[in-house]
């Protein structure tokens, strides 16, 4: 129990750490446009709640780029259908994109303290078992 515990943290503990990386990575790099938002209907095997929308916008080489929006529509921040919101996008790989103002950095860092908290509820059980 105490390998699985202590695994499970350093997982959570990377989860975190990656995605705080490549909140940063996004921020210093990516490239700013407005992104029009679409509405789409969702498929019967689609379970994601809420349903996120479609983001659509145009590369800086032309491209028109539509993908998975990272946050879903919330009552406090709505994503309205046919509306406009920034976004930061990739240049090398514009899939990759970050809605500003919605980067949910407080879960990145939920996930590294839980994964710190787990590895070290796991060394200090080793440690009194052994």
């Amino acid at each position: 129990m105490v390998v699985f515990g202590g695994l499970g943290g350093v997982v959570a503990y990377l989860a975190g750490v990656v995605g705080l990386r490549d909140l940063r990575r996004l921020r210093r790099v990516g490239v700013p446009v407005r992104a029009l938002v679409r509405e789409r209907v969702p498929a019967p095997e689609d379970r994601a709640l809420p349903p996120r929308p479609l983001l659509q916008f145009e590369t800086e080489d032309g491209r028109v780029v539509e993908v998975f929006s990272p946050v879903p529509s919330t009552r406090s921040h709505p994503l309205p259908d046919g509306g406009y919101v920034p976004i930061r996008y990739d240049p090398a790989d514009p899939r990759q994109v970050v809605v500003e103002g919605r980067e949910r950095r407080p879960l990145e860092y939920a996930f590294v303290a839980l994964g710190m908290a787990m590895v070290l509820v796991a060394v200090t059980l080793a440690v009194t078992v052994l």
